[in-house]
């Protein structure tokens, strides 16, 4: 094969090759005409003599301002082609423009009009085709065919020919398209841009065949069952699997091959997506001003990127972390989401500090995400949870009531229902506070209830993250541990819908979908991260932490659910309790902190949780 240098070519090689083409099209041109046989020279010289001259002239200063010499010819795309097109087509124009004036003249043609469009379409075609195969056989000498990475694209409409598209211009020399797949059977057999479209039920069989070292999903809004179904079965045959970003992140709307990514984690619930009732939402929030307790942390910042959308008058930012909230903060300007937005930092358990809060701001919406919530520290300090999780809680369903506040969303968690460590017990002691104060004021105060997030600070996902990177182990607790997950963002609307619909005094729990095993995410993470597990990243169990279960409930035994108009939300049927008692009992309880007797504490969060009994904890015994 012909050896590309590497270096450009001078550009006056490149015209001069280009008006070689030209005169070698005008001399096929001239053999077309009359049929490869004879060529009377005699007859048609006497106007040639005075043509040929004029005829190089005019296509050299069209090339020359048309600047079709300038491109790097190995890197040709559809613009050095369009330009090429455009300035032959300009030549000929001239061209056809002259053949009735030297008529007029001397009673010659300039050139016959036959001879005119023949040359015209073949100089077209030799000049692209030419540059064609330049770059064609330089991407074979920088990446021979063998050596490529071979891609199936998953979605042969237009997001599919996009991507394949992206991947011919950014990384074509590198990556090579083996097949389409996709879910319409009307579209199966035929070809796109000469690749095969085979059916997304026929994965097994393309991966056998072609046996690809990638797969792209290019579609818009996959089915999330099949997208998930076609992940897993590219982590069983060690295809990696890449995600096209959504429209609106592209750069100047148009897709780079470095904004296609690795598919995540959450990409293998399989779940559909929420759908909000808007208009109910936007009618609670809008022109609000709105509280955010916990701003800093992962629910409660997707929160606040929610609840910007609906035009709240403000929207208050309050937490402890100064660095996290700084980040969202910048993360805000860069967007240009901060106008409504106001930061705060404070605890909230420093109530002096809160009520000034409340009394500057005014907020008409609490949504309170702040908490501790790692359970294995929570059940070493006890205290802290107290005074955060049940004490910090207090004082913002207190000073709700006080400021009249319309409406006091919490945000709780799965592990407050049968709790077995202490995390648990205070988030549902916060729970019945909460709920208890229903009905003292004109404050509405709701609970939503749901598991683990996906990705949220604390998460096994990015612990599992950061011990792949590091070469493993990857820890998990027991073979049988099970966990609900969910996506921030799909957590988070919850949270507005429920907040939304919520009459005060309910506990909404959320569709969680199916239970997952630890151990089967760890193994598809180091899949998804082109590793095998046992292999290359070893699993080890380390055993149950203190607190921790095996599985995980939404609702306790004692309740039971009732359905609202959302099919994913609903209304947990939870015993009522005396407002006085609790408020007498849960102020008993705050005061322990200063005791900080770790026993005493947890002894009296059981007598305000009954169903709470410890698990592989210190404070079992406490239960015997």
């Amino acid at each position: 094969m012909l050896k590309i240098p590497k270096r450009s070519t001078p550009r006056w090689i490149i015209f001069s090759i280009d008006m070689l083409i030209c005169l070698s099209s005008l001399v096929m041109a001239y053999l077309i005409r009359f049929d490869f046989v004879s060529f009377p020279i005699d007859e048609e010289w006497p106007a040639l003599k005075w043509s040929l001259p004029l005829f190089l002239i005019i296509r050299a200063a069209t090339f020359y301002f048309g600047k079709t010499y300038v491109g790097i010819i190995r890197y040709t795309s559809t613009e050095d082609s369009k330009r090429i097109f455009i300035t032959v087509t300009l030549g000929s124009l001239i061209m056809a423009v002259l053949v009735p004036v030297r008529y007029a003249i001397d009673g010659y043609y300039f050139l016959p009009i036959s001879i005119l469009i023949m040359d015209y379409l073949l100089t077209t075609f030799l000049m692209i085709t030419f540059r064609i195969a330049v770059k064609l056989m330089y991407a074979e000498q920088v990446n021979p065919a063998g050596s490529k990475t071979k891609v199936i694209i998953y979605g042969a409409g237009e997001m599919g020919l996009i991507t394949k598209r992206t991947l011919d211009r950014d990384a074509g020399t590198r990556y090579k398209v083996m097949a389409f797949l996709d879910d319409d059977q009307k579209k199966k057999g035929k070809t796109l841009e000469g690749v095969m479209i085979y059916s997304s039920s026929d994965l097994e069989k393309v991966i056998s065949e072609h046996e690809p070292d990638q797969l792209i999903v290019g579609i818009l809004n996959p089915h999330p069952e099949k997208k998930k179904n076609i992940i897993e079965t590219c982590i069983q045959h060690q295809v990696s699997v890449l995600n096209v970003p959504p429209v609106q992140n592209w750069i100047n709307g148009e897709l780079s091959f470095k904004q296609i990514r690795k598919v995540r984690i959450e990409d293998l619930l399989g779940r559909e997506p929420i759908k909000l009732d808007e208009n109910n939402i936007n009618a609670v929030l809008k022109g609000k001003r709105i509280l955010v307790t916990g701003a800093a942390g992962s629910i409660g910042s997707e929160i606040v990127r929610q609840l910007i959308r609906f035009s709240p008058a403000k929207v208050i930012l309050l937490d402890q972390a100064e660095s996290a909230l700084y980040d969202l903060e910048m993360e805000l300007w860069r967007n240009d989401q901060f106008r409504s937005c106001e930061v705060v930092v404070a605890d909230i358990t420093t109530r002096e500090r809160i009520e000034r809060v409340f009394t500057h701001f005014k907020p008409e919406v609490v949504f309170h995400a702040a908490a501790y919530k790692h359970v294995p520290l929570m059940e070493d300090n006890p205290s802290e949870a107290l005074r955060t999780n049940v004490e910090g809680s207090k004082i913002l369903v207190d000073l709700s009531l006080k400021f009249n506040v319309e409406r006091f969303v919490f945000i709780s968690t799965d592990k407050a229902v049968n709790p077995t460590n202490v995390m648990g017990a205070t988030k549902r002691v916060a729970e019945i506070y909460a709920q208890s104060s229903n009905g003292k004021g004109s404050t509405k105060f709701i609970t939503t209830r749901f598991g683990n997030v996906l990705g949220s600070n604390g998460s096994v996902i990015p612990l599992f993250k950061s011990q792949i990177e590091n070469g493993g182990p990857v820890t998990v607790t027991d073979p049988n541990v099970t966990r609900f997950f969910m996506t921030i963002p799909e957590a988070c609307q919850l949270v507005l819908e429920a907040g939304a619909m919520g009459k005060g005094g309910e506990i909404f729990v959320f569709d969680m979908g199916k239970s997952v095993r630890i151990i089967d995410l760890a193994e598809k993470m180091i899949r998804l991260s082109g590793f095998e597990p046992g292999k290359d990243i070893q699993i080890k169990i380390t055993g149950l932490r203190p607190g921790e279960k095996l599985y995980e409930e939404v609702l306790s035994n004692e309740e039971n659910t009732l359905s609202t108009h959302h099919p994913q939300i609903m209304i947990a049927q939870v015993r009522e309790q005396n407002a006085l008692e609790v408020e007498q009992k849960v102020n008993a309880l705050i005061q322990l902190f200063n005791t900080q007797d770790n026993m005493k504490i947890v002894a009296a969060l059981k007598s305000l949780v009954p169903e709470y009994v410890s698990n592989n904890s210190i404070f079992s015994s406490l239960d015997e």
